[in-house]
């Protein structure tokens, strides 16, 4: 079950690697984690500090508010961690931390606060790559190898195919070209005033309506690439609640139907995308699975198209655990991976903030 996950469920791969645990550090965007794993990956301590109530009046993720709150709360959510594990610093072997990408204050708050412990503790540092971990989560909730496969990484900043043939070894094959799919239900959830975060309420709202009361756009889901593009669809959703040339979303009086219908058509809009271009990358990386994380991999009707494509197309479908989906510092234990390979960072490592190809 997805709330009994605690680490690698099959560690053999890392066994006598290291022999002693690791902490790893999760700052990109506007949740503060931290978890301690032991080589075998299991998930010794793990805190996780969310800024959801600090950004809900702007109806998204603020990067201001965002560091400062991961500067007020950093140490103590380290400190959490620490004290569930029952592990000093003194017998950590190493502390990781996500490097990239992200918002480039929080970034900074979690690599300069791992950097000064790896300092004052002696440990070596390992870089991670965000993106990269969310893939990992996947691995983590399975017996058997999940590579090679397709990686699709659907969140509110990023939405990102890759072929992956080892946990490090991950070829960019496209992503969004404007708007990431997480962000697009951010955005219609406030033109709707559903609140924040937008996913989980555009989802309930879609629950209950017609996913074919509205003819949205597919955009690019015939291009032959594997990039997507958001940014056309969440127009469309805006001109269909109030058509060209008004804004006055706080003043509207949407009918509940509506708002469902609405929901609905964009929510199977977005994932007919994704499962169209996760098809296509499957087939042309002649990969018989396909491995899902990031926030958005927590969409019931994406997981359930995704299966029902899985079926169809005779391949295996592995999504990172729901409790994995969000940022978190467990999916971290991907720096296992690298301290097996002898990959470690020097104390100048800085943040790369942006997507970009090759990540």
């Amino acid at each position: 079950r997805d709330d009994d996950v605690i680490g690698l469920s099959n560690p053999r791969h890392l066994a006598n690697v290291w022999c002693m645990p690791i902490l790893t550090i999760e700052s990109t965007c506007d949740e503060t984690a931290a978890a301690v794993i032991a080589n075998d990956g299991a998930v010794l301590g793990q805190c996780v500090a969310t800024q959801e109530a600090l950004h809900e009046r702007f109806g998204g993720v603020v990067p201001e508010v965002a560091a400062r709150a991961h500067l007020e709360r950093i140490l103590p959510v380290i400190d959490m961690a620490m004290s569930q594990s029952g592990i000093t610093a003194g017998q950590l072997d190493a502390v990781a931390v996500a490097d990239r990408p992200g918002l480039a204050g929080s970034l900074l708050v979690g690599l300069v606060c791992a950097k000064t412990l790896a300092v004052a503790w002696k440990k070596p540092l390992v870089a991670v790559n965000h993106l990269h971990a969310h893939l990992y989560a996947c691995q983590m909730a399975v017996t058997e190898s999940v590579y090679p496969c397709v990686g699709l990484v659907v969140s509110g900043g990023h939405t990102s195919l890759y072929h992956c043939t080892s946990p490090l070894d991950l070829a960019y094959l496209g992503g969004t070209i404007d708007d990431a799919a997480g962000e697009a239900f951010d955005k219609v959830a406030a033109m709707l005033g559903l609140g924040f975060p937008g996913g989980p309420a555009v989802s309930k709202w879609a629950n209950r309506g017609d996913r074919n009361a509205y003819s949205f756009p597919r955009s690019m889901v015939h291009d032959d690439n594997f990039d997507f593009s958001f940014s056309g669809l969440k127009t469309a959703v805006r001109y269909a609640i109030v058509g060209p040339g008004h804004q006055d979303f706080p003043k509207l009086d949407v009918p509940e139907k509506t708002k469902a219908d609405l929901c609905a058509s964009f929510e199977a809009a977005v994932i007919d995308v994704l499962v169209a271009k996760c098809e296509r990358a499957v087939a042309k990386c002649r990969c018989r699975r396909l491995i899902v994380g990031g926030g958005v991999a927590a969409n019931g009707y994406l997981r359930e198209q995704l299966q029902t494509s899985a079926v169809e197309n005779d391949y295996t479908l592995t999504v990172a655990p729901m409790k994995l989906c969000t940022d978190n510092a467990i999916m971290g234990a991907i720096a296992l991976e690298k301290i097996r390979r002898g990959e470690f960072a020097s104390l100048d490592l800085d943040v790369t903030p942006g997507l970009q190809r090759g990540f």
